[in-house]
């Protein structure tokens, strides 16, 4: 995007080309007031404080472009009068409870009547009666509070995509239209909106048919959205905010833990609530709501220790997962370095795997490009992720695309899920068989190729109609992705976790390097668990392993547990110290929220091996070979500037290098499951032990299927694996379409891992109970 000269009140600023006014001008610090813009979002118009004058005329900040050569001034005199008006207008009937108003002190009405001067009011009008009410199981709204900016109708839809909640008529005093010459236009239009206007669910009902991430309640600037959890538990300026990456899946997006003491007599923190940064980024339900899964205990168990002393020292495997941190990773794999020890992690192996492949057929230490670069593409791909479940953020980015960019898309999954398409009106979907992951991949390279760049053993398998096996009309699809390319540049895919855990895994990753190879397709990556990729970077994984175990927050003869529930307690992830690594390659500082009186792993080390004070003093020695840099934790940077830049941690250095030509096995079309099939796959809001401990995030454990699917069932069903067998509630999700049934694996003690083997598919025996 080409740089440009502009001027506010006189001073020279570079911006970007077709940058909003209103952008520009906080890139650049220099406040302009606006209540219902949201710098991810479409303007709305619908506070219009932020008129200013560019080049002689009256323009609304938020929705007029700059360019080359404009001149802006901020103030005049009547901006100023109009920017009043409108401020008595929002005030005039808003309700003065500011003193327990769950908002006050970082109230943005508050702010700006401050900022404006209104010190008097001008106008009076009866008000009407507006009842609060609870839209979910964690959103309360106080419509008599409600300013009407709309932006939580418009987070919801251009954000998060649920688009679940509505600007609607309600009934109001009658307007004098005597004021209507007296009062300002813009002030006027207000006042008339304001009477007449209220947030109610899109879906016609008292209740909110959406995913409860709390997005909403996040961006509203008063006390009209809040969590019903935190009304009237604390004021603002009560909470200590400790910044941190959230623990839950591996978009590791930034938040804060707010935290006091939890009362008057017990001076122990407490978490009230998780706020974020959300000018710069959208949290899901679990980062939002899923905060309490602490484990706290009175002391440091000595007996307990010294049995682990014991254990870790006539250890051959540790089982672990992937909800620990780049250090935690570091300390296991020294052991199996200094000991000689097996290290498990099934999510991560798979993953590394893939990665591996992946690097070999393309010369790419990692993939091409990241999240926030799929989030400004005007055409994206999704393959191998149902990004409703896997990864908020892939879905967000999917979203946002369409939304914001004006773009299209292809969704290419076997579990059918009737919220994609309502992203935009050029999506196309595939509900493909299990099996059929390659064909999707090598219709992307049928389309999007330069052929000349192909190896031969991708062009000879070219000829397939690939739309129709994958469940398509060729016609109206090639009618479709005329319209769908039209003025499209920027092209992304998303590949998820499916692959990873699939029979083809290694021609998989082929194809994707081809499809970087030949064609302007850049390609994301969703490691599974919370930091996979971390792990898959730092440790050298082990296939399968018999022997002596050490479970880390897993199965084992000796199991280390950070839910209370192990040989010995370890410190959740609100309780440490340390870096992650995200979806997006970014290495990220994660900070205690609360204090944890126990033994930690660095402990443990301390007393086998030789090992620095502190968890955080391994940061500097993380692998710079694998893209980490030698900086240590009290360095790392953790915020945003104005523009958005993110300043959280670095990013991991990556490397490229030619590679001979790749050969690609040839697609085998009959190699599908059939009949009933199991998808391991969690509901939204819950990714593991501790999204499910924690008290506001509701989603069972259970049997999901599409309501269909679900009357067939009966309400209670044993599942048949080849390994075992599971009994489980069935349970309606509204958003899955077919015959294909989801089994979570948020439950670490269900060993759904070993039920699955190396896939996400089985074919199963479902019987009702």
């Amino acid at each position: 995007m080409s740089q440009i000269n502009i001027k506010i009140d006189g001073q020279e600023y570079t911006t970007n080309e077709g940058e909003y006014i209103l952008n520009a001008a906080r890139a650049n610090d220099i406040f302009i007031p606006a209540i219902c813009y949201l710098t991810r979002c479409s303007p709305t118009l619908a506070c219009r404080i932020c008129l200013v004058e560019a080049d002689g005329k009256q323009v609304y900040a938020c929705n007029a472009k700059v360019k080359d050569g404009m001149e802006i001034t901020v103030n005049t005199p009547n901006i100023l009068k109009e920017r009043k008006a409108i401020m008595e207008v929002y005030d005039v009937n808003h309700p003065l409870q500011c003193g327990v108003c769950d908002k006050s002190g970082e109230c943005e009405l508050q702010n700006y009547t401050l900022e404006i001067g209104v010190d008097s009011q001008s106008y009076s009008i009866p008000d009407t009666k507006r009842e609060t009410t609870n839209w979910s199981s964690v959103l309360h709204y106080d419509a008599g509070l409600c300013i009407v900016c709309e932006r939580c109708t418009t987070a919801c839809k251009d954000m998060i995509g649920d688009a679940a909640i509505k600007t609607t008529k309600r009934g109001g005093a009658a307007l004098d239209k005597g004021l209507k010459g007296a009062m300002p236009k813009d002030a006027y239009a207000m006042w008339n909106k304001l009477q007449k206007s209220v947030i109610a669910p899109s879906n016609g009902t008292e209740f909110t048919d959406c995913s409860d991430c709390g997005e909403c309640a996040a961006v509203c600037p008063v006390g009209a959205l809040v969590s019903r959890d935190f009304v009237y538990t604390s004021n603002a300026w009560d909470l200590k905010r400790v910044p941190a990456t959230c623990a839950h899946c591996s978009s590791g997006c930034q938040i804060y833990y707010e935290t006091r003491p939890a009362s008057i007599e017990n001076r122990d923190e407490k978490i009230f609530r998780v706020t974020n940064e959300w000018n710069y980024v959208s949290l899901c339900g679990a980062g939002r709501f899923g905060y309490d899964f602490e484990n706290r205990v009175e002391g440091k168990d000595k007996i307990a220790f010294a049995k682990a002393i014991e254990a870790f020292n006539k250890a051959e495997v540790i089982h672990f997962n992937s909800t620990i941190t780049n250090e935690e990773a570091l300390m296991l794999q020294t052991l199996k370095e200094k000991k000689g020890v097996k290290l498990i992690n099934r999510e991560a192996r798979a993953f590394q795997r893939f990665l591996n492949c992946y690097s070999k057929a393309s010369g790419n230490s990692l993939y091409t490009t990241d999240f926030k670069e799929v989030m400004a593409s005007d055409f994206v791909m999704s393959v191998g992720s149902s990004l409703r479940n896997d990864n908020p953020n892939a879905r967000y980015a999917f979203n946002s695309v369409q939304k914001m960019n004006k773009g299209a898309g292809l969704y290419f999954h076997p579990v059918g899920d009737n919220l994609i398409p309502s992203f935009g009106k050029t999506i196309e979907t595939f509900a493909h068989k299990v099996g059929h992951e390659e064909a999707a991949l090598l219709m992307i390279i049928k389309l999007f190729a330069d052929e000349s760049k192909l190896p031969s053993s991708v062009k000879e398998q070219l000829d397939t109609d690939f739309v129709e096996l994958l469940g398509g009309d060729t016609e109206k699809f090639d009618k479709a992705m005329v319209k769908m390319l039209k003025k499209k540049e920027n092209f992304s895919l998303m590949i998820g976790e499916d692959l990873y855990f699939h029979e083809k895994a290694e021609n998989l990753a082929k194809l994707i390097a081809v499809i970087e190879a030949s064609s302007d397709v850049k390609v994301a990556m969703i490691p599974p668990k919370t930091n996979s990729l971390g792990v898959a970077l730092i440790c050298d994984l082990d296939n399968e392993a018999s022997g002596y175990t050490i479970g880390y927050n897993e199965s084992g003869d000796f199991r280390l547990s950070a839910l209370g529930d192990g040989d010995l307690d370890i410190p959740a992830m609100n309780q440490q110290e340390g870096t992650l690594t995200n979806m997006h390659k970014r290495v990220t500082p994660t900070n205690a929220a609360l204090e944890y009186n126990g033994y930690e792993l660095n402990d443990i080390m301390g007393e086998i091996l030789s090992a620095p004070k502190e968890t955080i003093d391994w940061t500097a020695y993380l692998p710079t070979d694998r893209g980490f840099k030698a900086v240590e934790f009290d360095s790392l940077p953790n915020g945003y500037t104005n523009d958005g830049t993110e300043n959280r941690g670095y990013l991991l250095d990556t490397t490229s290098t030619d590679v001979d030509e790749v050969t690609v096995d040839k697609f085998d079309d009959g190699k599908t499951l059939d009949g009933d099939i199991a998808y391991r796959c969690n509901p939204q809001r819950q990714f593991n032990d501790f999204s499910d401990k924690s008290h506001q995030i509701f989603e069972e454990f259970g049997l999901y299927a599409s309501a269909s699917k679900a009357e067939s069932l009966g309400k209670r069903v044993i599942v048949e694996f080849d390994k075992g067998n599971l009994t489980l509630d069935v349970i309606v999700d509204e958003r899955m379409e077919g015959d294909i049934v989801a089994v979570p694996d948020f439950k670490s003690a269900e060993n759904i891992y070993e039920l699955f083997g190396e896939s996400r598919y089985k074919s199963v025996v479902i019987r009702e109970v």
